[in-house]
């Protein structure tokens, strides 16, 4: 390994000593070696400061944060101490595939935009199933935004990003940080205005090379998020989507967030917004109607059954929007 990496990891953690292990076995077993791993701890953390010390490996180092603020703002802190030209992001409870920082590096290389954002496919694992997402790649000329929220089944996953996915230039990471405070939807938020910088572009990996583990028995955050606070980040945010895309991501997204108020009131409320903001489709009304008829148990269930056996969809990265 040269003095310098090319690729600084980010991994924010707290509390979690066995899982952040996992995730930095994951990066350490990587097919390509030049690189650090920085994981932030998220406030004073002795279990877990004491796990990763544990590792006998220079290329990993901890920054711990004097105090917690979230995980936005411990990539900041990440990205702030980062060395390499490139910053890739691993949630602490996932995990990389062996050459999943090898292939990102080659499509970035290969890129025609000077800041290109390069993601993948990922194995998304639950108790009942894999699912690899996302179904498909971006269509030539396809707005971004309608890629990344726009549905062509009853369930989520056609067009996809998650943070463990993203690789990008550090100085793109540093001319747009992560939105400290945001409870859910941190990397479509970033991406979308990651992507409204000059030069940059989406650029993904058609192999699986992330798995993301969800639906495990312990807390998440963005299973509670309070939908008045990612609505409000909605109306913020329409001028990152097009029409159709912003009425896709308040009929689902807002919409999965808002059921747990139980209110007709707010049901109206959502709607209203993306029919006055957005140019909303058939299937958007359908995943609209199943979010606030179905239980989430149910959905999730027939969702499993529906598209853990759907073959993946083969394809190259994308072309300028």
């Amino acid at each position: 390994m040269s003095a310098i990496p090319d690729v600084s990891v980010v991994i924010p953690t707290r509390a979690r000593p066995a899982l952040v292990l996992r995730a930095v076995g994951s990066v350490l077993a990587q097919t390509f070696d030049n690189l650090e791993v920085i994981v932030v701890v998220d406030g004073p953390d002795h279990a877990t400061v004491e796990a990763l010390a544990a590792v006998a490996d220079p290329r990993l180092r901890t920054l711990v944060l004097p105090q917690q603020g979230g995980a936005p703002n411990a990539r900041n802190a990440g990205v702030g101490a980062a060395q390499g030209a490139f910053v890739a992001m691993l949630d602490d409870d996932d995990e990389w595939l062996p050459e999943k920082l090898a292939v990102q590096l080659e499509h970035a290389k290969s890129a025609d935009a000077p800041l290109p954002i390069v993601t993948c496919r990922v194995v998304n694992r639950t108790p009942r199933a894999d699912i690899v997402m996302p179904r498909r790649l971006p269509e030539p000329g396809e707005p971004r935004s309608e890629y990344l929220t726009v549905r062509r089944g009853l369930f989520h996953g056609d067009g996809f990003v998650q943070t463990s996915m993203i690789l990008a230039p550090a100085a793109l990471f540093r001319q747009v940080p992560f939105t400290a405070g945001l409870p859910r939807l941190q990397e479509l938020d970033w991406t979308l205005r990651a992507l409204a910088v000059e030069g940059t572009d989406l650029f993904v990996a058609p192999e699986p090379l992330v798995v993301w583990h969800t639906d495990e028995d312990r807390p998440r955050l963005s299973l509670a998020s309070p939908w008045e606070q990612m609505f409000a980040w909605s109306r913020r945010s329409r001028p990152l989507f097009t029409p159709r895309a912003y009425a896709a991501v308040t009929l689902s997204v807002i919409s999965s967030v808002a059921v747990a108020s139980g209110s007709f009131r707010v049901l109206r409320e959502v709607l209203r917004e993306a029919r006055a903001h957005g140019r909303p489709g058939l299937l958007d009304y359908l995943t609209f109607l199943q979010i606030w008829l179905l239980p989430p148990g149910l959905r999730a269930r027939l969702r499993d059954l529906l598209l853990r056996r759907r073959p993946a969809v083969s394809g190259a990265g994308s072309t300028a929007p």
